[in-house]
């Protein structure tokens, strides 16, 4: 068995226990959990991952291919569920929704997908399409219900053959998938330039989930309820005092009477307000006065045991707040009213749902600072609410979630906190871009919507270097591809991908670019006609031990803009030979798959990552991390060929990356999975790095000194950590350089990299195990 063979073996091995332990846990959730609705999506997970294994067992599914359920082409949306494993479903089939069923009702025809895909062909069914397409009053929620759509406009267009072979394409399926859009409102205009995380509908029904907090509504009830009936108690107790002796006169009939009437008020308080259950607990200062009260009401004597428990409480209780009526104690009493009377957070997010429900549903909102405004003096007598209080901070964030503006602005306020938010959000501006391409306006909305839709799709568990599937290789987007135009849209497109290119680097500088931003980079630059190799993060648990062509593409790139730098000279490679080498295979035409690109790539990063050819996810992290060095994992083709230059200059990024070192650093001790998170501190380093590398040396240097004195202010044991990689990182910048293994001056000083077969360094405090 050659080397191939057994790590595919290998990686299915992987693949198979998997599913099963989803499995499990599914089955666990959903025997165990308390939460009713968990319950049933636990359910729903066992039904997908029982169908995944049965596929997998009867051969109709094929784990790591981008076509993995046997009879169904790669355009079509596979059902995909955690870990990109497909379920055997199609994410456009299964029974008729609710619409359908109603068009089928409105057509006459039977209630099935043949029968409904023969009645949008008909005259009445494509005037209906045409219809839609014109107003924009329709849904595409699955990339295969903007097929039928396309069909129509095609035959509108004139291009009768077009429509023919889209049809030709989906007639095998229409029996079993949706190809007609879902009914929906008129879009608002679509702005190529701005872009919101969540709509104002689901905003608001984020917040109207919020549910009153039951430990606060206790606390409210004590405040306004138990306090001042136990502040009366403690009064009539206190009547029967001489010298602070509780008792020392003798009820009276008056005194019985209203003991009476209080004790009654209990029952019908506690029958009323069950939140706050402190009195009713044997031994608690309310309790005790309550049950002394009941004795003394029904004119029986006090045990002497019960006497003292009595005293006891009502000095406690005085000692603590003052006599009722005292001047400290109506100060306590006062400033607790005032506390209480402030607006529980559930009254405050139904106001704020009230003013996101009265605003256009289905998109973002270019202002939200009335949603998230103090009380005004209406609302305050409409609601029962206290004028002037503030929205508190957490309703605040969601709110602004649905703030329509620029991706520069979202991040600057925080609406955007992490790259991956950044990657969500991307494809509102790429599926405005991209339709700008086409000529017709109900086209552009069409395709916009597709795009959208597409972009929804989750990925696919892929082996051996295949491929996601492009929003171009599906039919009824090939079938308008002719009627693109590549001018104006191409600049706006390269326009959209520098300033993308920039709010990333500008607003996470030390987090590498995730895939699904990638992803709308590459379409960017395909429509901009750009040839920028961008690079996805390979999984270490499927690496199969080589990359595409792609790879040595993109590190050359990163070696014309980084050869001999600070960048080159830290991590020991040679850039020299890597450009060379990208040139002779590119003047051959080798850089294409199963290529001699591939090969020499691969053999680089082995070497680089010490030369083992033994498979572990320790060893293929090694050697994938090698390749992000190789090719800066996409920065060097941000601010090479794209000239990519985020406002705040370079030494900035680098400062804030440090920054970012010091903050994963100071989460390493005590962490549970420590791996982790010095793999992500050791892509921040180099994220700096290559930050720093484009600085001049004046900046260099200066920078160098504030990552001295911001070392200096954290805890000891971060700068205990960092010691070895800010001594290597001296080292470099003065000239000199580390040994074969990565270290100098004796393990001093060493190159700061993320993945380790041993124990990883950054795992002890130098000194200390």
């Amino acid at each position: 068995m050659n080397e191939q063979d057994e790590k595919t073996q290998q990686t299915a091995a992987v693949h198979a226990g998997y599913p099963a332990g989803r499995l499990a846990r599914a089955f666990t959730t959903a025997a165990t959990h308390e939460d009713p609705d968990t319950r049933r999506r636990a359910e729903e997970r066992i039904r997908r991952w029982r169908d995944v294994m049965d596929g997998m067992a009867q051969g109709r599914l094929t784990v790591g291919s981008r076509t993995p359920v046997a009879g169904l082409p790669a355009w079509v949306t596979p059902e995909v569920v955690r870990g990109g494993f497909a379920t055997g479903a199609a994410s456009a089939g299964g029974p008729l929704l609710p619409h359908e069923a109603e068009t089928a009702r409105r057509a006459g025809t039977a209630a099935d997908r043949a029968a409904l895909f023969a009645h949008w062909l008909t005259d009445a069914g494509l005037a209906e399409l045409n219809s839609m397409l014109d107003n924009g009053a329709y849904e595409v929620a699955v990339p295969e219900e903007a097929a039928l759509l396309t069909v129509a406009w095609l035959v509108r267009s004139g291009d009768r053959l077009g429509a023919l072979r889209l049809l030709e394409t989906l007639r095998p399926f229409a029996g079993r998938l949706r190809f007609a859009p879902r009914p929906g409102a008129a879009p608002e205009p679509a702005d190529a330039a701005v872009a919101h995380r969540l709509t104002v509908g689901e905003a608001a029904q984020s917040i109207g989930r919020r549910r009153p907090n039951r430990a606060v509504e206790a606390m409210r009830e004590a405040l306004t309820v138990w306090n001042p009936f136990f502040d009366d108690m403690l009064e009539l107790w206190l009547e029967t005092a001489d010298s602070g002796r509780v008792l020392a006169r003798t009820p009276d009939e008056d005194w019985i009477a209203r003991a009476g009437a209080l004790l009654r008020q209990y029952e019908r308080l506690s029958a009323e307000h069950t939140l706050c259950t402190k009195h009713r607990k044997p031994g608690e200062n309310p309790a005790v006065l309550r049950l002394a009260l009941e004795t003394c009401a029904g004119r029986r004597a006090l045990a002497p045991r019960r006497l003292g428990q009595l005293q006891l409480a009502v000095d406690s209780m005085v000692r603590r707040r003052g006599e009722p009526g005292s001047g400290r104690h109506r100060e306590l009493r006062a400033r607790q009213a005032a506390d209480a009377a402030r607006p529980s957070h559930h009254a405050l997010a139904q106001l704020v749902a009230r003013r996101l429900s009265v605003l256009p549903q289905d998109t973002g909102t270019p202002d939200v600072g009335p949603l998230v405004a103090p009380v005004t003096e209406e609302e305050a007598r409409a609601g029962g609410l206290t004028a002037g209080a503030e929205i508190p901070e957490p309703m605040r964030r969601v709110a602004e979630a649905a703030l329509s503006a620029p991706l520069a602005t979202l991040v600057a306020r925080g609406v955007v906190p992490s790259a991956e938010v950044l990657a969500g959000l991307v494809p509102q501006l790429v599926a405005s871009t991209a339709a700008l391409a086409y000529p017709d306006e109900a086209l552009r909305v069409l395709m916009a919507a597709n795009y959208r839709a597409f972009r929804n799709r989750r990925s696919l568990l892929l082996l051996n270097l295949e491929r996601q599937v492009r929003v171009e290789e599906l039919p009824w987007a090939a079938a308008v591809a002719g009627v693109r135009r590549k001018g104006a849209a191409g600049r706006s497109a390269r326009t959209a991908l520098v300033h993308l290119s920039e709010v990333a680097l500008q607003g996470f500088p030390a987090t590498i670019l995730p895939n699904p931003l990638v992803r709308e980079l590459s379409t960017l630059a395909r429509q901009a006609g750009e040839d920028v190799p961008f690079v996805e993060e390979l999984a270490a648990d499927i690496f199969m031990g080589t990359f595409s062509g792609k790879f040595l593409a993109s590190a050359a790139v990163a070696g014309r803009l980084l050869g001999g730098s600070l960048y080159e000279r830290y991590y020991g490679l040679d850039y020299e030979l890597v450009v060379a080498l990208e040139e002779d295979t590119r003047g051959r035409g080798l850089l294409g798959p199963g290529t001699s690109a591939q090969r020499d790539f691969a053999d680089l990063c082995h070497a680089y990552a010490g030369g083992s050819r033994g498979w572990s996810v320790a060893a293929n992290g090694k050697v994938i991390e090698q390749a992000q060095i190789l090719t800066t994992h996409n920065l060097a083709a941000l601010a090479g060929p794209l000239g990519a230059a985020p406002a705040p200059g370079w030494a900035d990024l680098a400062r804030r990356s440090f920054t970012t070192v010091c903050r994963l650093t100071a989460r390493i001790p005590h962490n549970p999975r420590p791996l982790p998170m010095i793999k992500d501190t050791a892509y921040a380093w180099r994220q700096m790095l290559f930050h720093l590398s484009l600085c001049p040396a004046d900046e260099q240097a200066a920078v160098l000194a504030r990552v001295g004195d911001e070392t200096a202010r954290q805890p000891d044991h971060v700068a205990a950590r960092l010691a070895p990689a800010l001594a290597g990182l001296r080292l470099v910048a003065a000239g000199g350089a580390f040994d074969m293994d990565g270290t100098a001056d004796g393990g001093r000083a060493r190159r700061f990299l993320g993945w380790a077969t041993e124990r990883h360094w950054m795992r002890d405090v130098p000194g200390r195990r």
